[in-house]
């Protein structure tokens, strides 16, 4: 298996590790403080946009060369596991805004967080 290959898969684990982190960190602030329920959706896209920067990021430290289509596609990979696992477990799952917003917004920080990973200093 090619090394660009590895550091994409490293990438993608690296976001769902991170997802979960800190998806638990948000969760227990939910039980122990007063936040709005309001803000649950908006919180999971920035959890979701932070955690794909993170594993684009650092699967593309090891690289030279291509950090906006490894990091997009790292982002990519990660979205469409998590849409696949949705539509299995929730039998009405559909596309919305927010999903589309989560797209977007995934696909832009692995594209920056490749660009970052592989101009590392």
């Amino acid at each position: 298996m090619s090394t660009s290959l590895l550091n994409i898969i490293k990438g993608v684990i690296i976001s769902f590790v991170s997802t979960i982190v800190l998806l638990l960190i948000f969760s227990i602030l939910l039980t122990y403080t007063n936040i709005s329920e309001n803000f649950i959706a908006p919180t999971i896209i920035v959890i979701t946009a932070i955690s794909i920067f993170i594993g684009s990021t650092i699967g593309n430290f090891k690289m030279n060369k291509n950090g906006f289509a490894n990091g997009a596609l790292i982002g990519g990979i990660y979205l469409i596991s998590i849409y696949l696992l949705s539509s299995i477990i929730n039998q009405n799952f559909s596309l919305t805004l927010q999903s589309i917003i989560m797209i977007a917004a995934g696909i832009v920080c692995g594209i920056f967080g490749g660009i970052l990973g592989v101009n590392k200093t």
